[in-house]
């Protein structure tokens, strides 16, 4: 019966390392990100990652204090920019390809001088694009898990 009363009860030592760790888990997350372009890793992997650090923080601190640091609107924005710049950047793949249907081809576009420079900027902010959808769909999904179960009593 204790536990129904008080469904999440504060564990400082929990708290101060979740605190302590989910900024080296995000660092880690965006290195995982931006060196996927030219070595394992990527933008699934990276949102993943960030992902994780979210889901940390709300079994740190409960879900109340998650949903008011990251709301469901946030969310969805986050998603949507993932997208948009994953798709402005093929996009912008196919104005400057000029009738070559090269989506995705990211060396056409302009940015420097050199075509490998282009190729590896515009690898790395598809993988940015991706990864912050992937933080925010795994962030999201959680959230409604974790709403559901609180729903039905089972706990915060």
């Amino acid at each position: 019966m204790k536990e129904k009363e008080r469904p999440h009860e504060r564990d400082v030592v929990v708290e101060t390392i979740s605190r302590l760790m989910i900024p080296f888990i995000q660092l880690f997350a965006l290195y995982v990100i931006i060196h996927g372009a030219g070595g394992p890793g990527g933008g699934f992997q990276g949102g993943v990652i960030f992902g994780s650090s979210f889901v940390l923080f709300i079994i740190a601190f409960g879900i109340g204090k998650a949903g008011k640091r990251v709301s469901e609107a946030k969310l969805a924005v986050l998603t949507s920019l993932g997208v948009y710049i994953f798709a402005g950047v093929g996009v912008l793949c196919l104005i400057f390809t000029l009738g070559a249907v090269q989506y995705l081809n990211y060396g056409f576009v302009p940015l420097t001088s050199h075509f490998a420079e282009n190729r590896a900027l515009c690898m790395d902010f598809v993988e940015i694009g991706i990864g912050i959808t992937v933080m925010a769909a795994i962030t999201s999904i959680f959230f409604d898990l974790a709403w559901g179960r609180s729903e039905e009593g089972g706990g915060e």
